[in-house]
């Protein structure tokens, strides 16, 4: 019988990959928030950050005390407490497909940047709330739905957004600045790649790296006046209740279902599969206990002012291999939460920009995109390759608005108007088409992708059900109906909104029923 110890010597290692990711993720929450969203400072480092910073606390708190807890029934030392932080997919998916959405969407109706910035992030809030919920019912029916969902159509929806928001993002600005991003991605790609033992974390030397040609290319430039910002911002920041904000975005709820919902279901059935890669490498963890905690995480980052929700990490094994036990955990938690509550990665992203990091990230879209060939059987992979399209077609539309709006159009004097398609399919780009996937993309990767599996198994009643299901959502706009505004395209709800799109699906449906009379007999 050995006695569990609340820190080990691997604990550093582990400290340093995990605390590394986490900042990475907040710095993106910084930057994203800042040059996409638009934000002030005192709204991000006055609420979102503290409350991101008390989820991390109070979910890696919890884990750590689970590890201990049963090492000190089981009679062991060597259990390596659940990686925990902030939920890279989701916080991209709502920054680009909620949030940007809102305050596009408000300032077109008229609403000043202030009110428009408070509007979308109550809806962030509400998102980030309704994947708590999900994930905390996870806890219960978790299970059932990973036997129900296949995992191509799920794990090539999540691939869809890692490979269009995430990897193909930061891998343009990598080759915008080559020097930097080039040098840092070759770190990670051999670091975690290749079998090469490093001294120290190959994320923690990709930084470092970074850190060092961001300098000496002229890339950090701390402009004094920046700089006092930023210094000015430490301080303890405690977090307060936001319960009248979420109240007041009630009314968000239903539009954004479609975003909400699939990230939810994804985050629950990661979450299960990491659980089976835990125990796979000898650590079991109880699901309702562990499903739990993970969203107790979320529910207290949106209660208190975060969009952004929490998340088992995957990649349990190579923590427990680099040595590391419970105190990587705890000490991920206390750190990088003191950091949100004392604001002070507003002096950090001056010290390391992004570009340090960005590599991490784009190796963490790779991650995710190979998982999903890797984990399914390959007899599906032309499903996870359909699930793919609208993701993409989705980054596709929000990078052909913003160079819309870049040349001038999406104004009061030029607003987004059908005259702007034709020049485009002229010149065989047919954004129509984009601005029809873009709309409930997450939902139609799921049913395109579960259909094409159906249909790969010779289940043709139920390829035919997902392309029903298509139809009644399209029938209704929840996906594919969208229209203008004034600089940007829009979900259209309302009753036979997207005919076509449901007539087509249904077509695709009877298509299917009347296929069933050819099957051959299957071995």
């Amino acid at each position: 019988m050995s006695k569990p110890r609340w820190w080990t010597a691997g604990d550093l290692d582990g400290f340093l990959g995990l605390g590394l990711d986490n900042l990475i993720q907040i710095l993106l929450i910084v930057s994203l928030c800042r040059g996409v969203l638009g934000y002030p400072d005192s709204l991000i480092f006055g609420a979102i950050l503290p409350a991101t910073g008390i989820s991390l606390v109070v979910g890696n708190l919890a884990y750590a005390r689970q590890a201990f807890q049963l090492d000190l029934r089981e009679g062991r030392d060597d259990r390596t407490a659940l990686p925990y932080g902030i939920n890279t997919v989701s916080l991209f998916a709502y920054v680009f497909l909620v949030m940007l959405p809102v305050k596009l969407t408000a300032i077109s109706q008229g609403l000043d940047p202030a009110a428009a910035v408070t509007l979308s992030w109550r809806a962030g809030l509400i998102a980030c709330l309704g994947s708590g919920l999900i994930e905390c019912s996870g806890a219960f029916i978790g299970n059932s739905l990973q036997r129900w969902l296949p995992r191509a159509a799920l794990l090539s929806t999540l691939a869809g957004i890692a490979l269009g928001y995430i990897a193909l993002g930061f891998l343009l600005r990598t080759y915008a600045q080559p020097v930097v991003g080039l040098a840092v991605l070759a770190v990670i790609l051999v670091g975690y790649y290749a079998p090469v033992r490093w001294p120290v974390p190959a994320g923690l030397v990709a930084v470092l790296l970074g850190i060092a040609l961001a300098w000496a290319n002229g890339l950090i430039d701390l402009d004094p006046v920046r700089w006092q910002s930023s210094t000015a911002l430490i301080g303890l920041h405690i977090p307060k209740l936001q319960l009248a904000d979420l109240w007041q975005a009630r009314g968000q709820l239903v539009p954004w279902f479609g975003v909400i919902v699939p990230m939810g279901l994804f985050n629950v059935i990661g979450s299960l599969q990491n659980l089976e890669s835990a125990e796979a490498a000898g650590d079991r963890y109880p699901v309702p206990s562990s499903m739990l905690i993970n969203g107790i995480g979320t529910l207290a980052a949106a209660t208190l002012g975060s969009c952004f929700p929490t998340t088992i990490y995957i990649g349990h094994p190579g923590w427990k291999a680099m040595g590391a036990r419970i105190g990587y955990s705890w000490l991920n938690g206390v750190v990088m939460g003191a950091a949100c509550l004392l604001g002070l990665f507003g002096v950090v992203g001056q010290l390391v920009p992004i570009e340090a990091g960005m590599a991490i990230v784009l190796y963490i879209g790779l991650v995710i995109a190979a998982q999903a060939f890797q984990a399914t059987p390959p007899r599906h992979a032309p499903a996870v390759a359909l699930g793919l399209l609208p993701g993409l077609a989705g980054w596709g539309a929000l990078m052909l608005k913003a160079g819309l709006r870049a040349g001038g159009s999406g104004t009061a004097a030029n607003p987004f108007g059908p005259a702007m398609l034709a020049p485009l399919t002229q010149a065989d780009v047919w954004a129509a088409g984009a601005f029809a996937l873009e709309q409930g993309q997450i939902i139609t990767a799921m049913l395109l992708a579960g259909m094409l599996v159906y249909v790969i198994e010779a289940r043709l009643l139920a390829a035919a059900a997902c392309a029903a299901i298509a139809a009644v959502l399209s029938w209704f706009g929840v996906i594919h109906a969208w229209q203008f505004t004034s600089s940007d395209t829009v979900l259209q709800l309302g009753w036979g909104v997207g005919q076509s799109w449901a007539l087509g699906y249904g077509l695709m449906a009877l298509v299917f029923l009347a296929a069933r009379w050819g099957l051959r007999p299957q071995r």
